[in-house]
């Protein structure tokens, strides 16, 4: 189920500015050596998630879920000079090609991969976040929110991806990753510590601000 009709997402995708060369090379890359390719973020998203970085200046970036790190690249862009980006994957497969684009993009000593279990290594990091990207395993968005919440300054963001799930999110029989994700978004509707929208880009971003 297309969330916007195709001939929609081709004039959006014709009035986003062109990726950066070493993203477009990511993005080939990731469809041509990578199985489920649909997981990248794409340009368009990559674009949302550029300028709202360059819009929050952020010194600290938590990102959950690296796959081959296209979104990490984006979320850098507006980090300060003394800015890092966590970037948390459990699939280490992936890491060479992830560390080469990240040399490719000039931002080795600014994201640091991180390889295991989200649930053990968020609560390792002493660190306050400006900006959080939440896009793993949907059965545990839940949890990450719980872990990450507390470590956000006010007026810091936390993103979660694919919350519209292609649509299924509204049909009345829900599969167990559609059912995870609508308990995820009633308990973020319900959270009187956070004001939050859901913005329809691709499958769907819960954007949320702590307050």
């Amino acid at each position: 189920m297309h969330l916007v009709a195709p001939d929609i997402e081709q004039y959006i995708e014709q009035h986003t500015t062109d990726e950066q060369p070493v993203l477009a090379a990511l993005n080939r890359k990731t469809h041509t050596d990578v199985l489920m390719p649909q997981m990248l973020s794409g340009k368009v998203q990559g674009q949302f998630l550029q300028i709202l970085s360059h819009m929050l200046r952020p010194r600290r970036v938590l990102e959950i879920g690296t796959f081959t790190g296209y979104a990490a690249i984006c979320l850098a862009a507006g980090l300060q000079n003394d800015g890092k980006l966590y970037t948390i994957d459990i699939n280490e497969e992936l890491e060479p090609m992830v560390k080469e684009h990240l040399l490719a993009a000039g931002l080795q000593e600014k994201i640091f991969p991180l390889i295991g279990q989200a649930k053990d290594i968020i609560p390792t990091l002493d660190e306050t976040f400006d900006l959080v990207f939440i896009d793993a395993d949907k059965q545990n968005y839940s949890l990450y929110y719980d872990l990450v919440i507390d470590k956000v300054r006010s007026g810091g963001i936390i993103l979660a991806d694919n919350v519209l799930w292609s649509g299924k999110i509204i049909n009345e029989k829900k599969d167990k990753d559609t059912q995870h994700l609508a308990d995820f978004n009633d308990k973020i509707q319900q959270d009187s510590r956070v004001e939050n929208v859901i913005v329809s880009i691709r499958d769907g971003i819960m954007m949320m601000r702590k307050k």
